[in-house]
């Protein structure tokens, strides 16, 4: 899991229909470029803006910061993803924070500005609209079982998703093509990186993953 190439890299852990970012992208005239540096705030929890996000290329870690202090990984934001637009449009305190990974490419909106484009523009409302939903959905079931879950659960809920997103056919099962470090995969399960080794091992034991060339292969039942 370890095992890191120079070709290899972190795709993100969240992807939108590609027909929904060409939409979005198509009225990038709308916005203004903007970039990111590596471990550049781009927006911090508790803050309003009306301002929000499409990643054109890098890599943008949203996360939260818990009453105990503890900080949960919500989500990678690779390229062709969007973020910060929930808050930018209900102008509340955002729940979240956005923190370039790598030096990240935007465009920049500005939600405030938003209403006359829509007007002229409704199939752009109607994308934005159905990604913001899209990740209410996810969020809402990653929460519940965060909850309710042994980690074992809670990191094949992870890998299931991602394989929908970033997984290859391969021989015994789907390769995801998005590397995951074991602490990477513990911010987002709310688990320790140890707990996250644990489990990856009692999980590769009873034959539900396995590790090829570093990548994790989600293994197939004899059933599907």
């Amino acid at each position: 899991m370890q095992k890191r190439t120079k070709a290899r890299k972190m795709l993100g852990t969240w992807r939108i229909d590609p027909e929904l970012a060409r939409q979005i992208m198509g009225h990038a005239s709308s916005g203004q470029p903007r970039r990111f540096r590596k471990n550049q705030v781009i927006y911090e929890q508790g803050t309003t803006s009306t301002k929000f996000y499409f990643v054109i290329s890098g890599l943008v870690q949203v996360s939260i910061v818990r009453v105990d202090g503890v900080e949960v990984v919500l989500e990678y934001m690779g390229p062709e993803t969007i973020c910060g637009e929930g808050a930018a449009f209900d102008r509340l305190p955002r729940f979240s924070r956005a923190l370039a990974v790598e030096e990240s490419e935007t465009i920049e909106f500005d939600a405030a500005r938003m209403e006359k484009v829509f007007v002229q523009h409704p199939e752009f409302a109607s994308a934005l609209l159905r990604v913001t939903s899209l990740k209410q959905r996810v969020l809402a079931v990653r929460l519940e079982h965060l909850a309710s879950r042994e980690p074992e659960g809670r990191i094949m809920d992870l890998f299931h998703r991602l394989q929908e997103m970033f997984a290859i056919d391969h021989a015994g099962g789907k390769l995801l093509i998005t590397r995951l470090t074991h602490e990477q995969i513990g911010a987002m399960t709310g688990t320790s990186r140890v707990t996250v080794t644990r489990a990856l091992r009692t999980l590769r034991e009873a034959n539900q993953i396995d590790i090829v060339d570093g990548l994790i292969l989600v293994k197939t039942s004899p059933m599907e």
